[in-house]
């Protein structure tokens, strides 16, 4: 990668709110689902995304593949305004960006043969023959190391893995630019994942893709990412290269996850970091930190004060006391 290639993603300040009902004559609340969060991405390159459930993530990709709107910030994908694109931009947009879903069992369509899953997008967007049509979907199966055999036969007949070898080459038969991976691996067994995960990177190589991982899982992230972004409640934590946050991680809750996952590494184990109480509800977000109630190491200042994202030994901290971290 040259240092100077332009981005295909440049987000800024993206937001995600939502009115949320209350009960019967209650009114309604606002549910910050995303605050805020802000980074590029260029090919070949891997932006991670990391957190708690309730955290974000999956609003951040909702928001990447145009299923959903910002309430404010801007997003560019390709050069193209994609918040609100026009009609004839947004069909481009949906070329190229694709997403790779959790759950390989749910996301092929059970009545149909993988050859039709694999041609369906080219019969959506392109002009392409059958023939056509055909050739570059069985291309991409042996790409991600299927058979031609299995051209022809049914989701339910195949292993999880495969499924989700599947389901990652249904996204690449567009040629996308950028492709949205939200918990690509979770659902399967762990013998499994560091096949798939191994299989993303060669693709991203020989693709020259970009990628936006979404995972609960730093052990996973660690193997696949280069910018890593910790979010909390819907805002960032801590957002930067993966090694300066796995080496020294500066906010509080980076150190909670990172002590949280098992290493047979034992330099890579962490200190053990204790977290107070329960993830609080987004609907009644905490004052001043969002994190401060379960912080150790809050203060006075943490429950009056939100603290910005900035600039501290290498990377992006929202705590006020990152340097003593």
């Amino acid at each position: 990668m040259t240092m100077n290639q332009a981005p295909i993603v440049e987000a800024d300040g993206l937001t995600r709110h939502y009115q949320v009902g209350r009960g019967l004559f209650k009114g309604s609340s606002t549910l910050k689902a995303l605050d805020g969060v802000s980074f590029t991405l260029t090919a070949g390159r891997t932006f991670a995304v990391v957190g708690e459930s309730g955290c974000g993530k999956s609003t951040l990709a909702r928001l990447l593949t145009l299923i959903e709107p910002p309430t404010a910030g801007s997003l560019r994908v390709d050069g193209i305004q994609a918040a609100r694109p026009g009609r004839g931009e947004r069909r481009r947009l949906r070329r190229t960006v694709q997403m790779v879903f959790q759950d390989p069992y749910g996301s092929l369509n059970p009545r149909k043969k993988v050859g039709t899953i694999l041609e369906e997008p080219l019969v959506i967007n392109t002009d392409r023959t059958r023939k056509q049509r055909q050739e570059t979907s069985r291309e991409m199966m042996a790409l991600v190391g299927l058979r031609p055999e299995h051209y022809r036969r049914y989701p339910h007949m195949f292993s999880g893995g495969q499924r989700q070898r599947i389901a990652i080459a249904r996204a690449l038969m567009l040629r996308p630019r950028v492709v949205v991976a939200d918990e690509p691996v979770s659902a399967l067994d762990v013998s499994v994942q560091a096949q798939v995960l191994n299989l993303m990177m060669d693709l991203r190589e020989q693709m020259n893709l970009a990628y936006v991982f979404i995972s609960h899982d730093l052990s996973v992230v660690r193997h696949i990412a280069d910018e890593l972004l910790v979010m909390y409640l819907g805002r960032p934590a801590e957002q930067g290269p993966k090694e300066a946050i796995f080496t020294h991680p500066r906010h509080p809750y980076t150190q909670v996850l990172l002590a949280a996952t098992p290493s047979v590494d034992p330099s890579r184990r962490q200190q053990r970091v204790s977290v107070k109480g329960e993830l609080p509800s987004p609907l009644d977000p905490p004052p001043g930190c969002v994190f401060h109630r379960r912080c150790p190491f809050a203060r006075e200042r943490c429950a009056a004060e939100v603290p910005a994202l900035r600039p501290v030994d290498g990377r992006g901290v929202a705590c006020h006391f990152a340097e003593e971290m």
